[in-house]
């Protein structure tokens, strides 16, 4: 996969390049010959880990009802309003995806939430720890974006991202490491941290997401709005 032409087709939101890449990558997938494994996201949704190459990755984020079914939903033990240490650049495959952004302030006085690092193991086993940040955290704009529609998250910008309806959606999504970011979470002022588990699909399991998400892809849906 040419990650650099895949990022300049998505900035320039052209849908059907996008589209062909992960149609391609999807039909090497259910067919049960690629070794990649989907993965159940503490988050919430499923991760199909398409490419891993140095500071670039690209994934396709499967969300709702059916193909999620299983898969961890966001408690008061997973904070869901977190920031990245790469660049985000995703374009919606299927269905409707929000993304609101918050705003979050140094404020030791009178804090709100603290920020916790999120480490990253291999092994699917992701550790939260409590850093010294105290901060104020308040809703901000919302973003949502529709069949076709791209959309940028930099690294650093805390959010929160919503399924509006909890319909089925889809997401193929490319990443670009910061150097010198973490990955970030907010959570409540007296968590001593804790642990997330990313659990792995079997070959049967990710295949059949893989087909499920090609179906809805050749769905008809609604047009971006003009």
């Amino acid at each position: 996969m040419d990650y650099p032409a895949l990022e300049r087709a998505a900035r320039r939101e052209d849908t059907a390049e996008v589209t062909r890449h992960a149609a391609s990558e999807l039909r090497h997938i259910a067919s049960g010959h690629s070794p990649l494994r989907a993965v159940r996201h503490p988050l919430g949704f499923i991760c199909l880990p398409v490419l891993r190459d140095g500071p670039y990755g690209v994934c396709v984020h499967v969300f709702g009802s059916g193909e999620t079914a299983g898969t961890p939903q966001p408690g008061p033990a997973v904070p869901d309003v977190h920031s990245h240490s790469w660049d985000l650049t995703s374009t919606v495959l299927y269905g409707r995806l929000g993304n609101r952004r918050m705003r979050v302030r140094e404020r030791a006085e009178e804090p709100t939430h603290r920020v916790f690092e999120v480490h990253s193991d291999p092994s699917g086993v992701d550790e939260v720890r409590p850093t010294g940040r105290l901060v104020t955290c308040s809703p901000g704009a919302e973003q949502t974006s529709v069949r076709g529609q791209t959309y940028d998250l930099p690294a650093g910008e805390f959010h929160t991202t919503v399924v509006p309806g909890g319909r089925p959606t889809a997401t193929l999504v490319l990443g670009r490491t910061v150097p010198g970011r973490a990955d970030l979470s907010l959570g409540p002022l007296r968590d001593p941290g804790h642990r997330m588990v990313r659990r792995t699909c079997d070959a049967t399991q990710t295949a059949r997401i893989a087909r499920a998400v090609l179906r809805r892809m050749h769905e008809p849906g609604p047009e971006p709005p003009g």
